[in-house]
């Protein structure tokens, strides 16, 4: 689970490209469980999706900071 802390240290590009990483991953695990009925981990997918919310969170606080 990524920190809040350590996202506010990054760049704008490398928090779009993080967001871009963690979307994808979000898409293969819903991709895993539509086809294998079952995650061996679930609580990743909830972990995913914070962590989306989080470095969305930052990317609004650094655009309205300008």
């Amino acid at each position: 689970m990524t920190k809040v802390k350590d996202l506010r240290d990054q760049t704008q590009n490398e928090l779009k490209v993080l967001l871009e990483v963690k979307r994808k991953e979000r898409y293969e695990l819903l991709n895993k469980r539509q086809r294998e009925k079952k995650l061996d981990q679930p609580h990743k997918l909830v972990e995913t999706k914070r962590d989306i919310a989080k470095i969305l969170t930052v990317l609004t606080e650094k655009e309205g900071s300008k």
